[in-house]
């Protein structure tokens, strides 16, 4: 078996850029694409054009005219099968604020868009939208940071020094889990069990000759359960509202703000695709807006609007995943998932539990750092609950490191 990142234009082996790819062009033909797409969407909207032409992607690299109509059209937006999508996402947060539920953006679309995707309704996403709220949230975090923050690296030392073994127990257990219990194959097993990155257990895996739509509706259904849970543990745990506004609101924020924070977005997104970062989109631009919160120039967080956004297509997105699911999945892969998320929850008490007891953080700080979630939803609720950011970040990012590289490598020694 051959494990490892896919090399060349992109994961399918295909040349030409995808949607993500305009971050591939050289920063000032990058700045130009984007203020290009404005001008013509305000050509579009002023003069009340149709859009024509074709959609802009796959696009050659060299080609950065991108229009707003284009946009639309490759997102999709006037298909009536997100049209459905956005209808049932929209009920299921009204549901949700209706019965004062937490979070009511985040899990209404995502258990709504969940039940009506396993009702066999034709749902559809909007990924670059959603890939699109990950800066959002990178620049939150990012204007978070500051030195006495990093003055405090050497107290998480011992809380951080934790992950590695966490993921081995993980896989200790996950492995013979999904390999004994439910006769998935090796590469299967090993990568279902690894608490990495959709996406990028969803690679190794196939390039191992794995099953990839398993490892898709495992990890889908680790991130859902972990999103759902946490909140839900939150509020009834520690008695913390998560109702209020999750930043200040946009009227709020001074202008010359709006314009820092979307430099360290688009700097953040580009460098970090050109660099070869994993989770560009999340930690370009958090490093990037920790440098200008560290050095003064960035004040404040994405206002609330932008936060609410955010959870509105990231608790959608997750939900849609499950389009097009079928019975003999649901009785062996969600089954098996939902048993692995119960192994997760133990192990993820457990060390949290040792972290607690040790004084090294507080039960929130350790249970959110700990819980093997997705980056951008366990970021995101780290921001709302109001916890200590720098923290819950570099447990995360640690985490995710240690998988990326270390999966690959384990399972070669496995062979």
């Amino acid at each position: 078996m051959n494990f490892g990142r896919p090399t060349g234009a992109g994961a399918d082996g295909k040349d030409g850029a995808r949607v993500g790819d305009m971050a591939q062009l050289p920063l000032p033909r990058y700045l130009d694409a984007l203020s290009y797409s404005l001008w013509m969407a305000t050509r579009a909207a002023t003069a009340n054009r149709p859009c024509a032409g074709p959609g802009p992607f796959p696009l050659p690299v060299r080609d950065v005219r991108v229009t707003a109509c284009n946009c639309m059209q490759f997102a999709g937006l006037l298909t009536p099968k997100l049209l459905l999508t956005l209808a049932m996402a929209g009920v299921g947060a009204l549901v949700f604020w209706l019965l004062t539920l937490p979070l009511p953006l985040l899990l209404g679309p995502m258990f709504a868009c969940l039940i009506a995707a396993l009702s066999g309704a034709p749902m559809q996403g909007v990924p670059r939208i959603s890939e699109a709220m990950r800066p959002v949230l990178g620049v939150a975090v990012g204007a978070s940071l500051t030195p006495e923050l990093f003055a405090r690296l050497d107290e998480m030392a011992l809380s951080v020094a934790l992950i590695p073994p966490f993921i081995a127990v993980i896989g200790l257990i996950g492995y013979p889990y999904f390999r004994r219990i439910w006769g998935y194959d090796p590469a299967t097993s090993y990568y279902s069990a690894m608490p990495g990155g959709l996406q990028d257990m969803a690679i190794f895996g196939e390039e191992a000759g794995g099953n990839v739509r398993a490892l898709s509706l495992i990890h889908t259904t680790r991130v859902l359960v972990i999103v759902s849970a946490m909140p839900f543990l939150i509020t009834w745990l520690w008695g913390l509202s998560l109702t209020g506004p999750p930043g200040a609101p946009a009227s709020a924020v001074p202008p010359l703000q709006y314009v820092v924070m979307l430099v360290c977005a688009a700097i953040g997104w580009w460098g970090g695709v050109r660099a070869g970062l994993f989770g560009a989109p999340i930690l370009g631009p958090l490093i990037v807006a920790g440098i200008a919160s560290m050095s003064g120039l960035l004040t404040v967080r994405p206002p609330a609007e932008a936060m609410l956004v955010a959870q509105f297509f990231l608790g959608l997105g997750i939900g849609v995943k499950y389009a097009g699911i079928t019975m003999v999945e649901i009785r062996r892969h969600l089954a098996a998932a939902l048993g692995y998320c119960v192994i997760l929850a133990v192990l993820s008490v457990i060390f949290a539990e040792i972290v607690i007891q040790s004084g090294l953080a507080g039960p929130m700080e350790a249970i959110i750092a700990f819980a093997p979630g997705g980056q951008a939803e366990m970021v995101l609720l780290a921001i709302i609950a109001g916890t200590d950011m720098a923290y819950v970040v570099t447990h995360h990012l640690v985490r995710i490191v240690v998988v990326i590289i270390g999966a690959p490598i384990i399972a070669r020694l496995m062979r």
